[in-house]
């Protein structure tokens, strides 16, 4: 290897421990994986580019922002980030004498928080009604209505029991009650973003969502990790399975619809969603907070999905909707299943569904419950506006994208909304 390429390696090294120190856990998790087969890369490959820029990174973060961060150390102690990684928002109420901390107290619109905005009037869809429409059948047409105005809809007679679904949420809330020790055990690490916990830190400025998580991959089902799968309940992993089995068979149903109502080819979605699409599950517990007017469950963002299913609590709300620029209360329908298109949907059919804003908002007499699941298309698929829907009166909006969940979390982290990023 050059002297040249000896000191750009140098550099590089330097680069990936000077964001070790920083705690950014996204980094770090890219970096170990990567950094030595980067290394490889480039003592057989001239890429005087990339050295520029490395290069132009040392330097910017050299001397001086040491320095600036040996101030900041001394004030804010490195522990404080890995701490909050490693606490769960239950562990928080339990030592926090009623108070909630500074880190998660919201900051945006002007500091308060209102609960009491107006319901929106979600529209319902018969699913059974859905399989057995026509092109210009009156549920199809509800469908595209309610993906153009509001992004979502109410799911009935979607094929499973309500004695399926309170088991559903029986063993959500059971895994949630259990010892601290026993849901430790499949708590997330640094390496993973699968797991038990609560939000990821990237900064020490990050305010955090009052809420714990247990996040899963369930298909491909080789990309399962059961390490992070409880046993108990002991019936959790058979349940959770079924569930999400029966969910692809109505994402494929409504990926379908979706097309039909546009009077387009019924697969052109689907297609774009590849065979080997990515289903997480999350399991949402949002404790009592004490500060509702200060604090929020889950900060305002949109999906970067195709489809989110969402099992709403069936008791307390928590959910709301940004349309036309004001917040609405999503109402709760038992044992329906609240559906919304997400960012890659509304690129797929060039805006006309639209991916919507939503937040969590807390209370502090009651806690609650939810389950998600969000469906990915293949990362390796090109995601981009269906032909059918472009013309002179309406042009193409979106560019073509692929692998949008990484794209999706880079400008997430940054307060962006990441489909701007998408936009021609």
């Amino acid at each position: 290897m050059t002297t040249s390429r000896q000191k750009f390696v140098k550099k590089l090294h330097w680069l990936v421990d000077h964001l070790k120190r920083q705690k950014n856990n996204y980094a770090v998790q890219l970096i170990d994986r990567t950094s030595a087969q980067l290394t490889g890369v480039l003592m057989k490959f001239q890429n005087p580019p990339l050295e520029h820029l490395i290069s132009k990174k040392v330097e910017q973060l050299g001397p001086a922002s040491k320095k600036k961060k040996m101030m900041d150390e001394k004030s804010t102690p490195p522990a404080m980030v890995e701490s909050l990684v490693s606490k769960p928002v239950q562990e928080v109420v339990a030592n926090s004498s009623n108070q909630v901390p500074e880190r998660y107290i919201y900051k945006g619109e002007d500091g308060a928080i209102d609960a009491s905005f107006p319901l929106l009037e979600v529209p319902v869809i018969d699913i059974l009604r859905l399989l057995n429409s026509s092109s210009d059948d009156d549920e199809l047409l509800k469908l595209r209505s309610a993906l153009a105005s509001c992004g979502c809809f109410q799911a009935i007679n979607h094929g499973m029991e309500s004695s399926f679904l309170d088991k559903l949420q029986e063993i959500a809330k059971q895994f949630f009650v259990l010892p601290i020790e026993e849901k430790h055990k499949y708590s997330r690490t640094v390496e993973d973003l699968e797991g038990y916990g609560n939000d990821s830190v990237f900064s020490e400025h990050q305010i955090l969502d009052w809420t714990d998580r247990l996040y899963l991959i369930v298909s491909p089902e080789d990309q399962r990790k059961l390490k992070f799968w409880p046993q108990n309940p002991e019936c959790f992993r058979e349940i959770l399975h079924d569930y999400t089995t029966k969910l692809a068979i109505l994402n494929e149903l409504i990926l379908k619809s979706m097309a039909k109502s546009l009077n387009l080819e019924e697969n052109c979605f689907l297609n774009q969603y590849g065979e080997r699409a990515t289903m997480f599950a999350r399991f949402n517990f949002y404790p009592p907070c004490p500060r509702p007017d200060r604090t929020l469950g889950l900060k305002p963002h949109a999906d970067g999905t195709a489809i989110t299913f969402l099992l709403q609590d069936k008791e307390v709300e928590g959910l709301q909707i940004l349309k036309d620029g004001q917040w609405f209360r999503v109402p709760i329908i038992p044992h329906a299943l609240l559906i919304n298109v997400g960012d890659q949907a509304e690129i797929m059919s060039n805006g006309m569904f639209k991916s919507p804003v939503h937040r969590v908002v807390t209370n502090s007499e009651r806690e609650r419950i939810t389950l998600a699941v969000f469906c990915m298309p293949e990362s390796n698929n090109e995601i981009e506006p269906v032909e059918g829907l472009i013309d002179q009166k309406r042009p193409r909006l979106y560019r073509s994208m692929k692998d949008y969940g990484n794209i999706y979390f880079q400008n997430y982290q940054q307060g962006k909304r990441p489909i701007d990023a998408a936009k021609l």
